[in-house]
Formats: C-alpha cells, sequence, structure tokens
C-alpha cells in the first residue's frame, strides 16, 4: 500500500479522462473571460500548460534523434517498456500545478492588473530562485534521498536509470506539491515586491521545464569548451552528464540547476566534469555489432518512430485517429528526408551484450516499384554498408523490400560490386521460409501459393514438395515455374503445379500469400482457409470465416535489454523473422553473406539454431 500523499487523486483515471480535469479551467475561462482578472489567468494557465507539454514533447524527440545525438548519449542503454508504461501519466504534474495556480489567482489579488512586460520582475525571480529556490530544493531533495522518504515517495523517480524529458515529470503527489511550491516562490515573490508581468510568469514556468528536461533528456548538449573558458559556470548550470551522475551515484549531484549547492553541501560528484568531457568526446559510444535496414512504409506509418510519439511507438502500429492531424507535418519531413537521401539511426537495443542498431532507408514503399528509383535506393542501401562496414559493424541485414529481387537480387548485387567487405550482408529469408513452413500444420496435403517464384516462394515450394505436399503455384512465367521445379528431387517434380487463376484453390485451406491480395481475390478460398503470409504491407482481413495468420516473425528471447519500441505491427519483443534471421547469422559468427536464392537444404538447420540461441515463434 502506498503512502497517503504518494499516489494522485486521480491516478485511477485513463489517460484520456485526465485530460478532463482540465474542463472547470476551461468552463471558468470562457464564463468569466473579460469579466475579470482570474478569469484571464485561467486562459493563460491553460496556454502555460499546453506549452509546458509541448517543451517535454520535443525535449523527447530530440534527445530520440540517434541519428543526430547518438555520439553524445550520457548511457549507451535504451528505455524498455517498463519504464515507458512507468512513465505513462508524466503528465500529471502539469494537471496539479495548474490547480495551484487557479487557487493563487482566485485567493490573491497579486495577480491583478499585471502589465504585459517589466524587467524588474525578471531579475527579482532569478534572485529569488538562486537564493532561495535552489537551496530549498537540495536541502528538500536531499532528505527526500534518507531511507523512510525515499521508498515512500522517491524511488519512483529513480527507477528510471535512463532518464529522458518524461522522467523529469514522473514523481509522487508529494514531490510534485513540493516542486509546484518552490516554483511558486520566484513568481509570487516577484510579483509582491512589484514586479510580476505576464511574460514574467511565462518565462519562469517555461525556462524551469526545459532546464529540467535538459537535465534529464540523457544527451550532453553543453560543449566542454564553454566551461572551459568561463569556470564559474560549472557551478551556475547544471549539465546533463552532471544531474545523470545522480541517478547512478544517489549519494551525490542533488542540486536542482545549480552545482554550487552541491559544491557548498560537499555532494559534488568528483568525476562530473572528467565524465561530461569523455562523453563530449564521444569516448563512451559503441559500434553495434548487427544492424538492421529498414525502410519508410507509408506516411501514417512513418509516425510510428520511437523520436515522436514514445506511447505510439512502444505498442504495434496501427491507424490512429489521434496522430491523423500530423499527417501533413510527417509528408513535408519525409520529402525533406527523401531529399537529403542518406541513411540514419532510428532504434537499438542489447542482446547478450551485443548492441543492435536499426536504420532506416529514407524511401517510401511505393518508391520501390518505380523503374527511375532503383538505382537512387540502391546508392541509399550501399552507403549504409559502406557506414557499416567502416565502422565495423559485424552483420548487416535487409529488410523488406530493400532486398527486392528485382532491386538488387536479393542484395547479391552489393555482394559483387563490393567484394572486400569485412561486414556481412544478410537478407535473412532462410529463417521467415522455416517460420512460415513451421506455422502450416504437418497433415496438410496441399498449398496454394502466390508469389510463388519470388525468393521464399521457390524455396517453400520446393521444401514442401519435398515433404510430399501438393503446392499449386501461382504464376504466368511458365519458364520460372519450370526452372523451379526443375530445381526438385525427380520423385518430387510432381507435387509442383502451375496455375495461373485463383479460382483453382476454391478447395484449398491453406493459403500462403506473397503477394498482395485483394478481398476479390480471397473470396475463392473456401470457408476455413488460414492465409500465412510473407507479404509487405500484410494484406487486409476481409473474410470473417477465415483466418490470417501475421507477417513471420519470432519473439526475442527474455534477456533483451533497451527495447521500448514496436517493429511496425509486431508485438512488444516480437521482431520481423528476416530481423531475427541476422541475428542467427551474428550470434552463430557465420562469415559467409546470405544473399540472392535460399538454400532449402539450411532451413531447418537455421530454425534449430535460432531455437538455440533463445528465438521463439509465436505459435
Amino acid at each position: 500500500m502506498v503512502a497517503p500523499p504518494s499516489a494522485l487523486p486521480w491516478d485511477d483515471l485513463c489517460k484520456l479522462k485526465q485530460y478532463f480535469l482540465y474542463v472547470p479551467l476551461v468552463a471558468n475561462c470562457i464564463a468569466s473571460w473579460g469579466n475579470n482578472e482570474a478569469g484571464s489567468w485561467c486562459f493563460h494557465i491553460l496556454v502555460i500548460c499546453a506549452l509546458r507539454g509541448l517543451v517535454h514533447q520535443l525535449w523527447y524527440s530530440y534527445s530520440s534523434m540517434l541519428f543526430l545525438t547518438n555520439k553524445y548519449r550520457v548511457l549507451q542503454q535504451g528505455v524498455d517498456y517498463k519504464q515507458i508504461d512507468r512513465e505513462q501519466n508524466w503528465d500529471d504534474f502539469i494537471i496539479l500545478h495548474a490547480f495551484m495556480a487557479a487557487i493563487a489567482c482566485y485567493s490573491s489579488t497579486l495577480m491583478d492588473s499585471l502589465p504585459l512586460f517589466n524587467f524588474r520582475g525578471y531579475i527579482y525571480a532569478l534572485i529569488l530562485h538562486m537564493g532561495l529556490t535552489e537551496s530549498l530544493y537540495y536541502f528538500i531533495h536531499r532528505t527526500f534521498h534518507s531511507d523512510y522518504l525515499f521508498q515512500k515517495y522517491h524511488s519512483l523517480h529513480h527507477l528510471s536509470v535512463v532518464t529522458q524529458s518524461y522522467t523529469a515529470g514522473t514523481a509522487s503527489f508529494l514531490e510534485h506539491l513540493v516542486m509546484g511550491f518552490l516554483m511558486g516562490i520566484p513568481m509570487l515573490g516577484a510579483a509582491w515586491m512589484g514586479g510580476g508581468s505576464v511574460t514574467m510568469f511565462y518565462g519562469y514556468v517555461l525556462v524551469f521545464d526545459f532546464l529540467r528536461c535538459m537535465g534529464h533528456c540523457n544527451v550532453e548538449v553543453m560543449p566542454v569548451s564553454l566551461f572551459d573558458h568561463m569556470p564559474v559556470l560549472r557551478y551556475l548550470i547544471y549539465s546533463p552528464s552532471y544531474h545523470n551522475l545522480h541517478h547512478t551515484d544517489m549519494s551525490s549531484n542533488f542540486c536542482l540547476f545549480m552545482p554550487l549547492y552541491d559544491a557548498l553541501g560537499n555532494s559534488l560528484n568528483k568525476n562530473s566534469w572528467e565524465f561530461r568531457r569523455r562523453i563530449r568526446a564521444g569516448e563512451e559510444v559503441r559500434v553495434p555489432d548487427f544492424v538492421f535496414l529498414v525502410h519508410i512504409i507509408d506516411v501514417h506509418s512513418s509516425i510510428h518512430v520511437p523520436f515522436l510519439f514514445r506511447s505510439f511507438s512502444s505498442k504495434a502500429f496501427q491507424t490512429n485517429l489521434l496522430v491523423l492531424p500530423f499527417w501533413p507535418i510527417a509528408l513535408v519531413v519525409l520529402q525533406l528526408m527523401w531529399a537529403w537521401a542518406k541513411p540514419f539511426m532510428v532504434t537499438f537495443y542489447c542482446l547478450r551484450n551485443r548492441l543492435i542498431h536499426t536504420w532506416t532507408v529514407p524511401r517510401y514503399g511505393f518508391q520501390y516499384f518505380l523503374p527511375f528509383a532503383k538505382d537512387g535506393i540502391n546508392r541509399n542501401i550501399e552507403e549504409a554498408i559502406l557506414r557499416a562496414d567502416k565502422i565495423g559493424v559485424k552483420v548487416i541485414s535487409l529488410a523488406a523490400l530493400n532486398k527486392n529481387e528485382a532491386l538488387n537480387g536479393g542484395g547479391t548485387l552489393f555482394v559483387k560490386r563490393l567484394p572486400h567487405l569485412r561486414v556481412r550482408v544478410v537478407h535473412g529469408n532462410t529463417l521467415t521460409a522455416a517460420v512460415i513452413l513451421h506455422e502450416i500444420p504437418k497433415d496438410v496435403k496441399e498449398v496454394f501459393l502466390t508469389g510463388a517464384t519470388s525468393k521464399l516462394g521457390r524455396a517453400i515450394a520446393l521444401y514442401l514438395c519435398r515433404k510430399g505436399v501438393r503446392v499449386m503455384m501461382l504464376t504466368h512465367s511458365t519458364e520460372r515455374f519450370q526452372a523451379i521445379q526443375k530445381e526438385a528431387p525427380t520423385e518430387c517434380q510432381k507435387f509442383l503445379v502451375q496455375v495461373t487463376k485463383y479460382q483453382v484453390a476454391q478447395n484449398c485451406k491453406s493459403w500462403v500469400a506473397g503477394k498482395w491480395l485483394s478481398p476479390k481475390e480471397q473470396a475463392w478460398a473456401p470457408s476455413g482457409t488460414h492465409f500465412h503470409q510473407f507479404v509487405v504491407p500484410p494484406i487486409v482481413e476481409p473474410r470473417k470465416d477465415c483466418t490470417y495468420g501475421k507477417l513471420a516473425a519470432m519473439r526475442l528471447p527474455d534477456d533483451v535489454e533497451g527495447m521500448g519500441y514496436c517493429e511496425y505491427t509486431m508485438g512488444r519483443g516480437i521482431v520481423h523473422a528476416c530481423h531475427a534471421g541476422g541475428l542467427v547469422h551474428l550470434l552463430e559468427g557465420w562469415e559467409h553473406h546470405e544473399v540472392g536464392a535460399i538454400d532449402v537444404d539450411k532451413i531447418d538447420m537455421v530454425w534449430e539454431c535460432a531455437l538455440k540461441h533463445g528465438l521463439r515463434p509465436l505459435s
């Protein structure tokens, strides 16, 4: 049971219901607008609340743009699902402080007839902050680290070792009350001394949040040269690395924004300055062992990237009306990224002390089918491979359309063009084929296969025919069908059948879709059909009398660290099978490139290796 002033009164409300707590302020603002000062201050309070949320969001987005900030990350670990869920209600303090401000406005005449600007108020607020707020915060913060108060009220905040801007707002009810009181001292004090102004209130609150978010952002944004030229600044303003040491060594660095008080209280971490210097020098950066090279599917799914909305990207992607207003912004950003056309890093996690990166090629899915875009896309992929090779990556795995047969022969183009690569190029399709094949029940005697002459379609057909399963291969190319049929053992060739129409599968209940199926095409399947698939994007699911498999995927081992995003439509801790196939290649230490046609003889071996390393099938 939590201590009484620990949980917020509205903790049991869901996220959207919490925002209804603003309704009284909105109603009061509308009802009394223009009639009294308190009514107009309700409007200012609401605007400040929105701006405070924006400050936290912008700092989060910046710190999560790994292509900009990875070099200066304080801690190289990632943020996992537990932390994201724990910090889900990070903005509760904004609601609480809004009501505290409203009470102050209605219970005091200090807010009446304030000017828009008063320079003296800024000076008064700065003095009161440096003298009272900073010193009181330091004393109270150290008190919260006593055994009793820490366990009851402060431990929640320190559960997050890898801090983000949202961590700044994750605390107990009592801590939020204290913070609201400390923030009120400079503002109300300046107003009481005759220096109050509207802009002073806006400025103080937003600068306060800006500095708190900066300290929690886990990216060292303060250049060392600034402190070398002006050593006094070391005691006047903290940095993200300085504050991070408090989360890793909780016996030091208790200050709010000014390390001066840690120096006076003899709680200054002696490694603070050297740690900052190492971070800015890039000495803490780790080279990834594995890179998974993905691409953008469409504009809406691009909003699923982790540096936009953490709560959205930490769940499997699905169309969400709440993020639709950001569609035009995403479109503009994607156009700029397309013009820039350089692969960039978006996510990472650790698997058995191996650092795994996800890089993306800034191209839409439809662009892969435009003939004039082929050379540009291959240049982007080659650039990513060369960069991975240069920094020492061991394996780079190509996702989905990045290994399209028509585009680059399943990665063969790059291996031939770059014969001296140290990094291993992998398409991961061997494990993808294994996952699909192990989803098909062992008693199935007949399968209808679309995309039958693709890399995966070929491997699936050859594997099944060896098991005595009749495979209806949908293709109009007799030449390609016969080439695949000849690869099968002589006694198994009779199990491969070329078909050119969907109607022939109207009695087959096992469909394997390697090519997108429209609802009209799916209508030919009999009731009770199960649709296996390896097509991106996934097929729609119009048939209520049929079942649909997900894209080939595997669940990562339980010892994965720092994973807090979902890979497209996959659930938490689940990755596409080609991603998992690259991981197996890394963990096994294989030295060959896995490009071009799938070696059917290796399908079972790769499957067993995946299970050996803790990867698990979804079913």
